[in-house]
């Protein structure tokens, strides 16, 4: 119950006009957390409550303070996410005096500018705007205490690396940092270890799909091309695999397995990634809900904000580095009560990483014997190639001299003192004064 929170009545007024009595998992475990002060990061899936999570306790510790620079930042990927969060921020704020300012890219920045020199508390931003107006010195954001950003393997999936690492230069050094993401890739972990102190992971099961409604299950293939005969097999039963989705881990792998799979399936596969534009995306998503194509190709970060239901089944082409990953790639299907279906593909290397899976789900996924009528494709991938050295090769014999050949004569054999790296070595700087009195000592 949100009255065993240590809140305001401020807040629970608010929280009680939105008819929410019981804080999610997520909120719960967050609120001491934040409010210790501590970086934190929180693995939860969109619709668990992440805004409410973080908004809460740092609502609760903001004092009133009419500074012009804002004393907490919001970063968010794109305009409508900005615009939306503003606006849930107003309302559980709404018995408080509190600023809340939006500022994002694709409007007049003289504008925001301007609202940005009325003040405010807290600023919600995307990252290329925010920098923009940053570097005019309109905004100030030494004056930071609360750093938060949201749906961060977004950001990065979407390029906005450089923009974000280009703003913790500019904020001060003393924040707490506040990190949530739905999936866990290794460019937010590096991210991670770059400017987080010591971070408390916090990670949510994905909601509201019980792993009781989902049947799972594996198969070991040997590369990339005969996951693709397999995955042909399978989807060749239109009436089982009547909406599948397709999760594989990188764009330009995602691109290639498009190519392939068009050749037999064009017709009926899409395909999402963030390298598409946005309106490819939406098209491919309302075709694959309206059935007009049953196979969606997607990669972990673009597909899991996506509104899709009645999924026959969930195909991990590949397994995901990291666990909790998997569980929001199957929680697409097996919703609402229904029976679902996951299948996963894995190779002798990605092994560990379902072994992984299943240590976090407390239970093994039964594994099916390869078909017998899906042919071995030999073929590799570049990176599928390992490259072979082999220690106990001969080295390369010399040639036999013939009778011309002599040794060089000794003084011959000293090295050239005009090299480079020979005059380097020799004349070096003198690094004191006592260095230069003995050198000239030496040239008289």
């Amino acid at each position: 119950m949100f009255e065993n929170l240590n809140i305001s009545k401020q807040l629970k007024n608010a929280i009680a006009d939105l008819g929410f009595t019981k804080p999610t998992p997520i909120q719960e475990e967050s609120f001491s957390v934040i409010r210790s002060g501590k970086d934190m990061v929180g693995i939860a899936q969109t619709g668990t409550g992440k805004t409410l999570a973080y908004m809460l306790p740092l609502l609760q510790d903001l004092k009133y303070s009419d500074q012009l620079n804002p004393r907490i930042l919001i970063m968010v990927p794109t305009r409508e996410l900005v615009i939306q969060l503003v606006e849930q921020i107003e309302t559980y704020s709404k018995y408080i005096n509190v600023r809340v300012l939006g500022i994002y890219g694709g409007t007049n920045i003289n504008t925001q500018k301007q609202a940005v020199a009325q003040g405010c508390d807290i600023l919600v931003a995307t990252p290329g705007r925010l920098y923009d107006i940053a570097v005019t010195g309109v905004l100030q954001l030494k004056g930071v205490r609360k750093l938060v950003i949201d749906e961060v393997d977004v950001m990065l999936d979407l390029g906005f690396r450089r923009q974000i690492t280009n703003i913790f230069d500019i904020l001060k050094e003393r924040r707490q940092n506040i990190m949530f993401s739905a999936t866990m890739t290794e460019e937010v972990d590096t991210l991670i270890d770059d400017f987080f102190i010591t971070p408390t992971k916090i990670s949510i099961a994905v909601s509201g799909t019980p792993l009781e409604n989902i049947e799972q299950k594996t198969y070991l293939a040997p590369n990339f091309y005969t996951k693709i005969n397999l995955l042909k097999h399978l989807i060749a039963d239109k009436e089982e695999f009547n909406k599948v989705l397709v999760f594989i881990s990188g764009k330009k792998l995602a691109d290639k397995l498009f190519e392939e799979i068009e050749e037999e399936y064009g017709h009926e596969t899409c395909i999402i990634h963030s390298n598409k534009t946005q309106n490819y995306r939406i098209r491919s998503i309302e075709q694959f809900n309206e059935g007009e194509n049953r196979i969606l190709i997607a990669t972990d970060v673009i597909s899991r904000g996506l509104d899709l239901d009645k999924i026959s089944h969930v195909i991990n082409f590949d397994v995901p580095h990291y666990p909790e990953n998997y569980m929001h790639r199957i929680g697409r299907t097996g919703r609402a009560e229904e029976r679902g279906q996951a299948i996963l593909f894995y190779t002798e290397k990605e092994e560990k990483d379902k072994i992984a899976i299943e240590n976090l789900m407390k239970q093994e996924i039964p594994e099916i014997e390869f078909p017998e009528d899906v042919s071995f494709n030999s073929q590799l991938l570049p990176e599928e190639k390992n490259r072979i050295v082999d220690v106990k090769k001969p080295k390369k014999k010399q040639e036999e001299r013939g009778p011309a050949f002599h040794e060089k004569k000794l003084k011959n054999q000293k090295r050239n003192s005009g090299s480079p790296a020979f005059k380097k070595k020799k004349h070096k700087k003198p690094k004191t004064k006592g260095d230069k009195k003995f050198n000239r000592r030496n040239k008289r």
